[in-house]
């Protein structure tokens, strides 16, 4: 997907999120490669992201809130300070990404990777975690995984 393209259906998605669904369209980046993009700022929430790949992209304070990530390759992305609250990101890769001080309460995590991440003082409340890896994933001060359901 070229960065036109990306910037067209963003414009799209946000008259849709701005008139709560009563104009525009909600986005669709299912199965995008969109490797490298700099969203940094981005409201992407409830986009609709499935497959997508974002190796690298960076999405500081992006909000990706309630969006559709199932299967997305999200392997080092910078997402400090991330907005993914009910975020499904079942089956996605974030291998050694970057969630520093991300918001990931209430997103479901199942089998996915985020062995080497960096997630120090990210938000976990209440996240789905069966099967999630957490292989050399930096956890110090991480928030509410004790009350995240980890199977």
């Amino acid at each position: 997907m070229t960065r036109a393209e990306f910037d067209e259906i963003f414009r799209r998605h946000m008259t849709w999120l701005l008139t709560g669904g009563k104009a525009g369209a909600r986005g669709d980046f299912r199965g995008a490669a969109l490797d490298g993009l700099n969203l940094h700022g981005h409201t992407l929430e409830g986009a609709d992201m499935e497959g997508c790949s974002l190796r690298g992209a960076e999405l500081i304070r992006a909000d990706l809130s309630r969006a559709n990530l199932k299967g997305a390759d999200l392997s080092g992305a910078f997402m400090h300070r991330a907005l993914l609250v009910e975020t499904d990101l079942t089956g996605a890769n974030l291998a050694g990404a970057e969630l520093n001080h991300a918001n990931l309460e209430r997103a479901q995590l199942a089998g996915a990777v985020l062995a080497g991440a960096d997630l120090y003082e990210a938000r976990l409340g209440n996240a789905g975690l069966v099967g999630t890896r957490f292989d050399g994933a930096m956890l110090d001060g991480a928030l509410g995984l004790s009350d995240s359901a980890t199977g």
